[in-house]
C-alpha cells in the first residue's frame, strides 16, 4: 500500500494536519542537525527536515517506502532499508536527534528498539516519537487498559483495504520502555489539532478538542544521573493476537 499511504498521508486529516505539525513543532529548531528518520515512510517528514536545514538519514523495513522516499529526496538525504526490529546499521552517537513518527507502536519489541535508538544518539541528544494514544486504543478496542496486545486495524485508502498490526500498550508500558532504553522523559505531548484542520475537516477537529489521538514525548540522551533504581512496575497482561 506504500504509493496509495503516500498520496493519502500528503494531506491527511491525521498525518498533515495533526502529527507532523506536532512532532515538528517538538523537534523545534533542526538547522545544521544530523537527524536520523526511523521509519521514516515516504519521505514526507525528512523532506520537512531537509527543507529546516537538518541533514538527514532516511530508513524504512519496506523496500517500497525507501523507494518512495529516495525519490521524494534524491541526492539531499542517504534513504535506506532498515528493519527497526533489530540492530540499525550506525555507530554510536552518530546523530543528533532520532525522530520516530508513528512507527514505535508497529516494533515487537519496543525497549530494544528504543536502546538501539538510544545508542546512535550523541550524549545530550534527542528522540522524539509520536504513537497512538493509549487511551483511544483501549476505548477503541476494548478489554483491560493495562494488556499489552497485538491488535489489527483495517486501512481503507483509495477504495482498498489493508490490515495493519501495531501493538497497543498502557502508558506505563511504553515508559518504562523508554526508561529501560536509558532515556530520560523530557516532555510529554498530547497535541491539539493544527488550525488547517478546521476548514479540511471540522468534524474531526472537533473530536481532537476533545479527546486526543496521539501521544508525542521528547527523550534525552542523558549521563550520569546517578539515579537509584525504582521500585520494579508489575508487569502488564502481554496477548498476541493471531
Amino acid at each position: 500500500m506504500a504509493s496509495v499511504f503516500e498520496a493519502h498521508a500528503g494531506d491527511s486529516v491525521y498525518n498533515a494536519h495533526y502529527d507532523r505539525p506536532a512532532v515538528l513543532a517538538l523537534l523545534g529548531d533542526v538547522a545544521g542537525l544530523r537527524i536520523l528518520d526511523a521509519g521514516c515512510g515516504p519521505g514526507l517528514y525528512a523532506e520537512e527536515l531537509l527543507a529546516r536545514g537538518a541533514d538527514v538519514v532516511a530508513v524504512d523495513a519496506s523496500p517500497p517506502m525507501v523507494e518512495l522516499a529516495a525519490r521524494r529526496l534524491g541526492s539531499r538525504a542517504a534513504s535506506h532499508r532498515v528493519d527497526l526490529n533489530g540492530p540499525l546499521p550506525f555507530a554510536d552517537g552518530e546523530f543528533d536527534v532520532v525522530l520516530c513518527a508513528l512507527v514505535i507502536h508497529h516494533v515487537d519489541d519496543r525497549t530494544t528498539t528504543l536502546r538501539e535508538l538510544h545508542r546512535v544518539l550523541r550524549p545530550g541528544g534527542g528522540l522524539v516519537l509520536s504513537t497512538q494514544h493509549p487511551t483511544t486504543d483501549w476505548l477503541r478496542k476494548g478489554g483491560s487498559y493495562f494488556d499489552v496486545r497485538e491488535e489489527v486495524d483495517i486501512w481503507k485508502l483509495d477504495g482498498g483495504a489493508f490490515p495493519v498490526r501495531f501493538w497497543r500498550e498502557p502508558l506505563t508500558s511504553l515508559c518504562a520502555a523508554a526508561a529501560d532504553a536509558g532515556f530520560v522523559i523530557e516532555r510529554l505531548v498530547e497535541p491539539l489539532p493544527a488550525e488547517s484542520m478546521r476548514d479540511r475537516s471540522p468534524e474531526e477537529w472537533e473530536t481532537l478538542q476533545q479527546r486526543p489521538g496521539f501521544l508525542l514525548l521528547r527523550l534525552l540522551k542523558e549521563k550520569g544521573r546517578g539515579l537509584a533504581a525504582p521500585p520494579q512496575t508489575p508487569p502488564c497482561r502481554s496477548t498476541r493476537t493471531m
